[in-house]
């Protein structure tokens, strides 16, 4: 039995095991989202396959409540030296889009198994329709390129070169996908050998009555934090910005409720699945670990202590109504549900900030543009397809200080790539890559601020994927009196007669000389603007942070000739807008739910969950379409109405009627 400090021991070699793992992988990737942007996972898991260790220092953040459980079982007699994998988002739910390859890897010791090591790669190109794979405009799974169901990639020590052809011939750089592959095999040899030596040092049975206290600690620690919120229940809904190329918004909604150490997240009243891929592929688990997300940063911001395993997700039960676009039915697309995702942590991190708003900060910018180009290098006349930097954006400004400029939060994970080694590795030269001024939210606590980044290429027909492209119309909110941040663009040839602003689109084709600059949204601001020091205002106006224009009208601070008019910032400041409500979202959102009220959105999802699945966002489709001139619920209703006269063919159940009518 392990008491709290030798429990803490294992806890260390676990985690150190991880970072372990990591390091591997880090150093013998060979594409550079993997080895430069750490796009990656690595992890230890029990013999059930929940995870109960991960690094802190290297790869993302999403996964430490990942269960491999339903993808290990569907293989059968497992070897020494076997690696299991799966990148078919439908096939066990542990992959959830194309690009990401999951493998696992039994660990024996005396002839059984007693742990799994394994993590993920997200290669750069999986095949399908577009280059790098993921496109918004994309309508079925079948289109984002090959997919394998649980399966051995590796028998006994041995590569199963016939898949490896299979996915060699349909990729289109091979190279790169086997390099990442062979590392994270590597990665996952390093852990077993890890694990069999924290079994000689503590004994089988003790390290695996350990894994299992450590679940039981970080489940603990989760119910401690819950019990450290007031009981309640909490709504909020939060958009991103298209759901297709149709351009509509896709909402989520969550209905929150804290009892003692336990919680339930309702989405129910989200959208249904989509004819796009932003859908996120879930499969109706309760605790899924990418529903969990928000989660996850949650529980760490308020006690950064947490043993991130499976066991924090234990308090928590997620309820996602079949053909959501949370837990879509195949072949919905599912390529970019990442998108999704980052709005999904805004609304969890929302409903938290009603429950214990003194302690959390307000949005983060929530888009992590992830930027491929596949192009021509004149020097060597080759194709190179490569990712060339994320474009994340601020933090919210935080309780206690500002936000985080240009790697917000929830998406600090993705590190940027130097200049240097990009324009080595790819052929475009950068312009521009920096902060976006005046993009954070004011606050008392300044929101961080954007990326923005600009390149040339050189090749014709340079085909651009920017997936996760977002908040160009929703803003990143500011909580407790301060403001939303600056929304995010995408520009061609910025500053000249051919400019072409972009908005959400993630596909590009550039000509020899063409520029693309994209930058993303701020963080939201915490707190209001006119509580702000001046000396902190004067300091971002040095810093090139805020403008001087800025400085007087969101923080009522006049500069003259570079230093503070303190009797005009008094008399400015004594003309203090009142603040109304928790949230800022904007005028965009504002003037939005206007028209779309909650009561329309009732409305709404009353008719498309009377409907069969097929149907749904076919009729929300055509229902926004008839909507410029209404409001409401009764607009809604009057669009639906019009649809059918149009439709004759929508399912006419006396269901369907009835709930619509009511």
């Amino acid at each position: 039995m392990f008491d709290r400090m030798n429990l803490q021991v294992l806890a260390n070699h676990a985690r150190g095991a991880a970072e372990n793992m990591a390091h591997t992988l880090h150093r013998t990737a060979h594409s550079a989202f993997v080895k430069e942007t750490e796009d990656f996972t690595v992890m230890l898991l029990n013999r059930k396959g929940e995870t109960f260790a991960v690094p802190m220092d290297l790869g993302a953040t999403w996964y430490p409540g990942l269960t491999f459980g339903r993808a290990i079982d569907m293989i059968e007699d497992y070897k020494p030296g076997d690696v299991g994998f799966t990148n078919d988002a439908y096939s066990s739910y542990v992959a959830t889009h194309t690009p990401d390859t999951v493998l696992w890897r039994p660990v024996f010791y005396d002839g059984e198994i007693i742990a799994w090591t394994g993590g993920h790669i997200h290669n750069t190109d999986m095949g399908g329709a577009v280059p790098a794979s993921l496109s918004r405009a994309l309508t079925e799974i079948h289109q984002e390129g090959l997919r394998f169901p649980p399966m051995k990639l590796v028998n006994e020590g041995v590569f199963d070169e016939h898949l490896m052809r299979i996915m060699s011939t349909n990729v289109r750089k091979p190279d790169l996908n086997v390099g990442d592959l062979k590392a994270l095999v590597g990665a996952l040899i390093t852990g077993e050998r890890k694990i069999l030596a924290m079994v000689e040092k503590f004994g089988k049975d003790a390290f695996l009555d350990g894994v299992e206290a450590l679940l039981d600690h970080s489940e603990a620690q989760a119910r401690d934090v819950l019990a450290s919120i007031p009981d309640g229940i909490w709504d909020f809904s939060d958009y991103a910005d298209e759901d297709s190329t149709e351009a509509n918004p896709v909402r989520l909604r969550l209905k929150l409720t804290v009892k003692g150490d336990e919680a339930i997240l309702d989405f129910t009243g989200s959208d249904p699945q989509l004819a796009s891929s932003l859908n996120v592929p879930t499969g109706g688990d309760p605790r899924h670990s990418v529903l969990l997300v928000g989660i996850y940063y949650i529980l760490y911001t308020l006690n950064p202590k947490l043993l991130l395993n499976v066991g924090m997700t234990r308090p928590f039960t997620c309820i996602t109504p079949e053909g959501s676009v949370l837990n879509p039915v195949h072949p919905a697309a599912v390529g970019m549900r990442s998108l999704t995702c980052a709005r999904l942590r805004s609304v969890i991190f929302g409903a938290f900030s009603q429950a214990v708003p003194e302690r959390l900060p307000a949005a983060p910018a929530g888009n992590n543009c992830i930027v491929n180009v596949m192009t021509t290098d004149e020097r060597t006349k080759r194709t190179v397809i490569a990712a060339v930097n994320p474009v994340v954006g601020g933090g919210g400004g935080m309780p206690h200080r500002d936000g985080t400029n240009g790697s917000g939060a929830d998406a600090a994970y993705l590190k940027n790539t130097p200049i240097e080694i990009t324009e080595t590795e790819t052929p475009v030269e950068f312009v521009r890559y920096g902060l976006a001024k005046d993009s954070g939210g004011a606050g008392r606590w300044r929101g961080g601020l954007a990326t923005e980044m600009a390149f040339r290429v050189f090749a014709p027909d340079s085909r651009i994927t920017a997936r996760n492209r977002d908040r160009s119309f929703f803003r990143p909110w500011g909580v407790l009196g301060g403001k939303a941040a600056g929304l995010s663009d995408m520009v061609v040839n910025p500053g000249t007669d051919d400019e072409r602003h972009l908005g959400n689109i993630d596909t590009a084709v550039l000509q020899p000389g063409d520029v693309l600059e994209i930058h993303s949204a701020g963080g939201g601001g915490r707190g209001h603007p006119f509580e702000r020091e001046p000396w902190r205002v004067l300091r971002d106006v040095e810093r090139h942070y805020v403008s001087v224009d800025a400085a007087e009208r969101e923080y009522g601070v006049v500069l003259r000739d570079g230093q503070i008019d303190e009797a005009a910032t008094v008399a400015r400041r004594a003309d203090r807008a009142m603040v109304e409500g928790h949230f800022d979202y904007g005028p965009e959102r504002t003037s939005y739910e206007a028209q779309w009220t909650p009561e329309a959105y009732d409305q709404l999802h009353c008719i498309l969950n009377s409907l069969p699945i097929h149907w749904r966002f076919f009729i929300k489709t055509e229902i926004f379409r008839r909507m410029e001139d209404r409001s409401g619920a009764t607009g809604v209703q009057e669009a639906f109405d019009a649809v059918c006269k149009r439709f004759p063919e929508v399912p006419r159940t006396d269901n369907a009627f009835k709930a619509a009518a009511e």
